[in-house]
């Protein structure tokens, strides 16, 4: 992810994005967890402005005052680890920036509240009641996972403060908080494509996410760069 986004610059494109962050991986003795994935065709996704997650890279140009997502995963050692960040590319404005800096901070929270005991709702309390001070949406449909030999374990880490997130949590769980915030609804429109999302409102949105393992104490972060 840090590789591809050294990258990221008015007038590149998102599948010059993805080459790199490909080649870095297989030169790495790693595989791209998405390409194939149930039929996605690309190495990472990278997701624009209004798209909330799940963009496609492409022939799309970067341009100066957008922000997008770069959303890797490898398979290595027998295991998968996900991760994402927002980035700006060129001279972004306000209000986007302060958006990007808060999904931020609502993951570093997140993962703060993570402890033995607690049940997994109390993550989604936490990025919930955050946003809610700048009258962000939070998207629901679209969550944290469990992860481990496994790209997707079924274990669903909600964003908001869900009622029926009630498994506790126990050391040795490794799953992904990965918050996306909206500067507007936190409705979604599906592309075509089957996989794109993207804002019902079409405003702009940012996701942060990290790979945890819950220790005795709280959380270890195992995609940190």
């Amino acid at each position: 992810m840090a590789e591809a986004a050294k990258l990221i610059a008015p007038g590149v494109t998102t599948d010059e994005l993805d080459k790199v962050a490909h080649e870095y991986m297989c030169d790495h003795g790693a595989y791209p967890s998405t390409l194939g994935y149930r039929g996605f065709p690309k190495s990472l996704c990278t997701s624009l402005n209004e798209v909330i997650c799940h963009g496609i890279p492409d022939s799309t140009v970067l341009r100066d005052g957008d922000i997008v997502n770069l959303d890797v995963t490898a398979y290595i050692g027998g295991v998968h680890g996900d991760n994402n960040a927002t980035y700006l590319v060129g001279d972004v404005d306000e209000e986007s920036r302060l958006l990007v800096e808060r999904t931020r901070e609502s993951l570093a929270r997140a993962i703060k509240a993570v402890r033995p005991g607690r049940q997994i709702n109390i993550i989604g309390r936490v990025i919930e009641s955050y946003a809610k001070r700048f009258g962000y949406g939070v998207v629901r449909d679209f969550t944290g996972h469990g992860i481990n030999s496994s790209f997707h374990s079924g274990l669903i880490i909600p964003h908001y403060d869900s009622p029926h997130a009630t498994t506790v949590i126990q050391p040795g769980m490794t799953f992904t908080i990965e918050p996306m915030l909206t500067l507007g609804t936190h409705e979604y429109d599906m592309w075509d494509d089957g996989w794109t999302v993207v804002t019902k409102d079409r405003k702009r949105t940012a996701q942060f996410e990290h790979t945890l393992v819950v220790t005795e104490t709280g959380a270890e972060i195992l995609t940190l760069p």
